[in-house]
């Protein structure tokens, strides 16, 4: 599986990859570090904990998740987010679901590789939800969302995200989805303009 090929080009091809730790969820009591989800065992697999930063080295989407075991939005997220992916895994190839997992971001963290991680991909809010795309060797195109998503709102960033990809490569226009708590506040503005004109007009009437 894509997910092995990952796991020992990260590790090394050598490396017997039933010797690493494996968790059915991450959370706040696992072990610092870098994960990445086995979507055939439906588990996952402590891969980093030393070293450099977490950095593709496969083509494909990743998509990951900063968390912070202090963080207490993070511990409402994991009941989102655990069960989005083990439900789309599968289905989605060349995907690749990532946990980076410290203490308190980079500053108090058990693992060199996931406080290095927070700093390469310049996280200071928990959570954090990264997708990149990695290419021909490089990232081409990334997304960063603040905050605890919802359900809806990660088949939104996460399915599409191979689109918005394939339109920012070809040099078109990409919109990012909306969070379902933010205001757009272009159409509030224009709204309550609409609203003063016609306050205007009435009392001229």
């Amino acid at each position: 599986m894509d997910d092995e090929v990952l796991i020992k080009a990260l590790v090394g091809s050598g490396m017997d990859l039933s010797s690493l730790s494996r968790f059915k969820v991450v959370s706040n009591e696992s072990p610092h570090g870098v994960y990445i989800y086995d979507r055939v065992k439906g588990e996952w697999i402590l891969t980093l904990v030393g070293g450099k930063a977490f950095k593709p080295p496969i083509d494909g989407y990743y998509i990951i998740y900063f968390d912070n075991a202090k963080c207490s939005a993070c511990r409402a997220y994991d009941s989102i987010w655990f069960k989005y992916v083990g439900e789309v895994a599968k289905k989605l190839t060349n995907h690749y679901f990532i946990v980076v997992l410290c203490e308190w971001f980079s500053r108090r963290c058990n693992s060199e590789a996931a406080s290095n991680s927070f700093k390469e991909y310049d996280i200071h809010a928990s959570p954090t939800t990264y997708l990149l795309c990695f290419r021909d060797g490089r990232v081409v195109y990334r997304e960063k969302y603040e905050g605890r998503l919802d359900s809806n709102e990660l088949v939104k960033i996460v399915e599409e995200f191979s689109v918005r990809v394939e339109k920012f490569l070809r040099g078109e226009k990409v919109e990012l989805p909306k969070k379902e708590e933010e205001v757009d506040i272009t159409e509030v503005i224009k709204r309550l303009i609409e609203i003063l004109s016609e306050a205007s007009k009435s009392r001229r009437d």
